[in-house]
């Protein structure tokens, strides 16, 4: 059989080798790396045979598929580690996670708390150890059904009413067989470093009418430096959560009657919007976007135009009924842009043609979901749809990445990756539009792009929007966290349900397609990974409060407030400390508040006219005039944009 590599490399091997032994044909390194193998775009165990010419590639702890590999395989360790300590217990599911993985467990009449995660985990990397493999094995639904009778485990017989007979897999490992489908790594020896993280309630089936499962979630690691500097980085993220900092700062709240996940942002977080916003249309009114605003609700029809109801019903909020009609919260912009787009009647001659929106939008997210800004109800979005020709998209979608690249320059985000996700040719005309010749022609396109601009990108399979690829923008953190920040679509389907065309050349009438981009995402979540990313230290032009004003006494105060006027003269946002304070304890809550510029006016500054500038974290830069100060103000926040 042929194997062909990620690097197009084709070597031949026997029918029915193993990814494990291909990779030790290469490399015994290489091979006591691999954790899975992707196989035709599909994972499975490393140890299961290869049969016919395929595409193969081998899975490290350095893929995203291998830590999941990896994490599933963990949370069956563990569950072999509670059924040492607690007999009888049952268990539902155990998935990974973005980070580690869970179990849901019935523990029946035994408890657990926190205190015992030690000793599990001792159990864990003991068993880890033992280099116990993950055998798999095939058998029928009716075996499968009276092997889990046989034990009374009524939450793997629930799971095997679902599934088809002929699809129904068992791993083990060491003394613990669980009904899964995988993949697995290939033996236990892998997990070398285990930290169980939390303990929360999980109603079977997520139906609170059913009995509440205890879900205990963890994580590990190849090696235990990996492990520490993981919880090292969780803690300096504790330190930087946004939903703190937030509140410290006087950025956004929520309130009870308000609801949950729509955030009020407070001035400070206006000003912050504010400033984005003015980046954002600045750098999109110079790349020849038109702004366009569109209203926040829409008639039902219009929704099962696009095909969103089938697909998106469940992110939506329910319909509004009025004169006989439905209509709905707008999840999205796309379909008034549509519909705008549609009334220009354009010809060749027009296109592209760029519109822009910083449009509200409405997701019905599970409440069990919400996570300060980073998951709301309420979105800000900054979006754009471009409709092109064929001929153009290369240089649209090229010019959408580079705005992109700007942008990380800007905001310091040094490490990021584009997450390209195709779609499943087996699912056309159920989870995708069913048009095999527009999927493989447009993904082509985007994948051509992403390899002439050399964009850093990985390559997703069945993760595409319902009307085409997409780019997910993956970004690390100052302190190593990843974020998804913005999405970048192609779509070729929903145009031509609205039937909106332009005029050819020819004098013909021909469907663009439709790149959807929001580089900034939403204000709600991009905002909450500035806080993180910044601790909260924003940049100055970014900065809600620029300049403290720290007058040393009453006796200062009007002067105090000269100075206030003519900084805002200059557009700088400032205020003045009028608290009857020694100016030690002005300077120390001030440096809290993370206010980059601190001026202290007293006698000498007011008899010069001067201001004694002090910078956040300490540092004394002397005394100069107030128009000098904010010269240099300026001149900071033109080279910290460019």
């Amino acid at each position: 059989m042929k194997i062909t590599f990620p690097d197009k490399n084709v070597r031949e091997y026997p029918d029915g080798t193993s990814s494990l032994d291909i990779a030790k044909s290469i490399s015994e390194g290489l091979a006591r790396n691999v954790l899975a193998a992707k196989v035709n775009g599909a994972v499975q165990d490393a140890t299961r045979p290869v049969h016919g010419d395929a595409t193969l590639e081998l899975l490290t702890w350095d893929s995203s598929d291998g830590k999941s590999t990896m994490w599933h395989s963990s949370a069956h360790l563990m569950a072999e580690a509670l059924e040492s300590f607690y007999p009888g217990i049952k268990f539902w599911v155990g998935p990974p996670v973005e980070n580690g993985f869970y179990y849901d467990v019935d523990l029946g009449d035994h408890k657990i708390s926190s205190e015992d995660f030690p000793k599990i985990e001792k159990k864990m990397i003991e068993l880890a150890r033992q280099n116990n493999h993950f055998v798999r094995s095939e058998m029928s639904k009716q075996d499968a059904i009276n092997y889990f009778h046989d034990k009374g485990d009524q939450y793997k017989l629930d799971l095997l009413e679902r599934l088809e007979d002929g699809s129904i897999t068992l791993y083990q490992q060491g003394k613990f067989t669980d009904l899964c489908r995988g993949p697995h790594i290939p033996h236990t020896g892998y997990i070398k470093a285990v930290k169980l993280m939390n303990l929360a309630g999980a109603y079977w089936k997520g139906d609170e009418k059913n009995k509440q499962l205890t879900r205990i979630y963890g994580i590990t690691f190849p090696k235990q430096k990996e492990l520490d500097e993981y919880l090292a980085m969780l803690e300096e993220a504790r330190k930087r959560d946004h939903r703190k900092i937030g509140k410290e700062m006087e950025i956004f709240m929520f309130d009870d009657e308000v609801g949950p996940g729509l955030p009020l942002w407070l001035p400070n977080g206006g000003a912050i919007i504010e400033e984005l916003e003015r980046l954002a249309k600045k750098t999109e009114n110079e790349a020849g976007y038109l702004r366009v605003r569109t209203p926040h609700i829409a008639k039902e029809s219009m929704y099962l135009t696009t095909g969103h109801l089938p697909y998106y019903a469940d992110s939506m909020f329910p319909p509004m009924e009025m004169d006989g009609e439905k209509y709905y919260l707008k999840p999205m912009n796309c379909p008034h842009h549509h519909k705008i787009f549609g009334e220009m009647n354009p010809s060749y001659r027009d296109l592209p043609i760029r519109l822009a929106e910083y449009g509200t939008c409405y997701r019905y997210e599970q409440s069990g979901e919400l996570f300060g800004l980073m998951r709301v109800r309420c979105l800000q979005m900054n979006d754009a749809h471009i409709y092109c020709t064929k001929e153009q998209f290369a240089d649209e979608f090229r010019g959408v990445n580079e705005m992109y690249l700007k942008y990380f320059k800007i905001f310091g985000i040094d490490k990021y990756v584009m997450r390209f996700s195709t779609h499943a040719p087996e699912k056309l005309g159920k989870k995708y539009l069913d048009n095999p010749k527009l999927w493989k022609e447009t993904e082509d396109m985007v994948r051509n792009v992403l390899i002439d601009s050399k964009i850093p990108y990985v390559e997703v399979a069945d993760e595409a929007a319902f009307y085409g690829p997409k780019i997910d923008v993956q970004v690390w953190s100052a302190i190593g966290r990843e974020f998804t920040l913005a999405t970048n679509q192609v779509d070729f389907g929903v145009p031509a349900r609205f039937g909106i065309t332009y005029r050819t050349r020819e004098n013909t009438q021909e469907t663009p397609i439709c790149i959807h981009r929001a580089p900034l995402g939403t204000h709600e979540r991009f905002i909450g990974f500035l806080i993180e990313h910044f601790a909260g230290n924003f940049p100055l032009w970014l900065n809600p409060r620029q300049v403290a004003i720290l007058p040393i006494s009453d006796k200062y105060q009007n002067y105090a407030q000269e100075v206030l006027r003519v900084l805002k003269n200059y557009d700088i946002r400032a205020l003045v400390d009028d608290r009857n304070e020694k100016i030690g304890k002005k300077i120390r809550d001030n440096e809290m508040k993370k206010i980059p510029f601190m001026l202290i006016v007293g006698e000498k500054e007011m008899e010069e006219k001067q201001v004694s500038v002090r910078k956040h974290g300490g540092q004394d830069e002397g005394k100069m005039s107030i128009e000098d100060f904010c010269r240099q103000i300026q001149n900071e926040i033109k080279m910290q944009l460019s």
